[in-house]
């Protein structure tokens, strides 16, 4: 049985600096859990802003398209024994794993890998690692994913794990050191001290053109426009690499990946998730503070729609081993709980709505005062619009295992 409770951890309490400083500078969450009625009400007298989803749309889809090999399924695997105080256990994970696969394709595990990867792929495993040791994507999981890949005969060079920004990754424990062979790679780098105002020295994040180091990282011919320029002080630059109307596409996803496997958590944001759509939708492209107000959860959607995305994404594994119901999206330990569970899916917008009922059957039995406004779930109805996924519960396919 689930337990409805959780168990705090007294030595991860609240938030670090690092993981307030992905969200912060102004822009980040404070924005993000304000209120949907009236942020409607703004945008009926300004209106939504522009963006360039069209472009996105006109190029014809390929075999891997979003919603993938299987439209609006969703897998989820439960195992009592998958966490010993708190840590996961390493084989019982890997059961999880391979049992989920096998569930979603009803297909072997190397049958499976030959329906989603060749041997010749470079294969980009997208984590999530705010929160570390806490709410991050768990290291055992990633382990299992790796092997599964590499007994397929893909060499380890051709897997990358990676994520927006490079320290955040080191801080979660994905290193060289821990998985030899593979490469980790940040799309961005950050001065912690000069986004949060500890020190004027800028050099570290400035190049002698007065340009972001990482700038270059980013593809200038590949991006999500929108009508909207970002804040102009030196703090959002440091987090966001260019402040105005364009969030860049990282190199890593236009010029080398040629699939996508998306690893998020299982955690709340707000009264909304941060789950399998915006683990990419806010981690693929750089410049993304600005957006959080005028578009919401929209860009969880629009960012996805783009074929550097849409047509390399052929998997999701939501990592519930560990959940967060309350305080997301930075991590809270208190309201952390074992919940011993992992979803699988190729469709994220399928997967986005069964994790978002699911969790709010948990806030409400967790007594946290709930807003079931639509506009919480309406990007992923937008993303079954757009042809992207299903969205409907009434046509999501949800088995469980446990």
């Amino acid at each position: 049985m689930r337990g409805n409770g959780y168990k705090s951890l007294k030595s991860l309490s609240t938030v670090n600096r690092r993981d307030f400083l992905k969200f912060g500078c102004g822009v980040g969450t404070g924005l993000l859990l304000g209120n949907p009625a009236l942020w409607a009400q703004e945008e009926k007298k300004a209106g939504r802003p522009a963006t360039n989803i069209k472009k996105a749309l006109n190029v014809p889809k390929n075999e891997w398209s979003l919603p993938g090999r299987f439209p609006g399924k969703v897998v989820e695997i439960f195992d009592e024994d998958s966490l010993i105080d708190n840590k996961p256990i390493p084989e019982v994970v890997d059961g999880m794993f391979k049992t989920g696969i096998e569930k979603l394709t009803d297909k072997s595990l190397d049958e499976s890998f030959d329906l989603f990867f060749t041997k010749d792929d470079i294969v980009g495993i997208k984590v999530n690692p705010v929160g570390a040791g806490l709410i991050s994507t768990r290291l055992e999981l990633v382990d299992s994913i790796i092997t599964w890949l590499e007994q397929a005969g893909m060499p380890r060079e051709n897997i990358i794990i990676w994520d927006r920004f490079d320290y955040m990754l080191s801080d979660a424990g994905f290193t060289s050191e821990r998985f030899p062979g593979v490469q980790i790679e940040g799309l961005q780098t950050m001065d912690e001290a000069a986004a949060s105002g500890e020190s004027e020295d800028n050099s570290k994040w400035l190049d002698a053109d007065g340009n972001h180091v990482s700038l270059d990282s980013f593809d200038k011919d590949v991006y999500y426009w929108v009508d909207v320029d970002g804040p102009q002080e030196k703090g959002y630059l440091n987090q966001h690499v260019v402040n105005d109307k364009y969030s860049y596409f990282g190199k890593l996803l236009t010029k080398k990946l040629t699939k996508i496997i998306n690893v998020p958590v299982f955690k709340n944001t707000g009264n909304g998730i941060s789950m399998a759509t915006k683990n990419l939708g806010y981690g693929a492209v750089c410049n993304t503070g600005r957006l959080h107000r005028p578009l919401f959860f929209d860009v969880c959607t629009e960012v996805l729609a783009f074929p550097v995305i849409r047509d390399k994404l052929v998997l999701n594994i939501t990592d519930g081993l560990r959940a967060q119901y309350d305080g997301g999206p930075m991590p809270v330990a208190k309201f952390t709980y074992p919940f011993k569970t992992i979803y699988f899916a190729t469709d994220p917008f399928a997967l986005d709505m069964t994790c978002h009922n699911i969790l709010l059957e948990k806030r409400k039995a967790m007594e946290v005062k709930v807003n079931e406004h639509p506009r919480f779930t309406e990007y992923l109805r937008y993303g079954e619009r757009l042809g992207l996924g299903i969205a409907d519960p009434e046509k999501i396919e949800h088995s469980k295992v446990g």
